[in-house]
């Protein structure tokens, strides 16, 4: 696991006021972090520049229902 620390955290534009949101910290160099709106502190998932391009493109492509 890659270490957070300076990660600048940004919820979509897209997000509700409902508490069902997630952010993502992309502002490091080599990760990109994912976590829990609701949960600032707890655990975050850590993913590689090509790993998160990948997802974007799916979810933008509506391919992964």
């Amino acid at each position: 696991m890659r270490d957070l620390a300076g990660a600048t955290w940004r919820k979509s534009s897209r997000s509700s006021n409902q508490g069902n949101c997630v952010e993502v910290a992309d502002n490091l160099a080599g990760v990109i972090g994912v976590r829990d709106s609701k949960d600032t502190d707890g655990a975050a998932l850590n993913f590689n520049p090509g790993q998160w391009a990948g997802f974007v493109r799916a979810v933008r492509a509506d391919a992964l229902r």
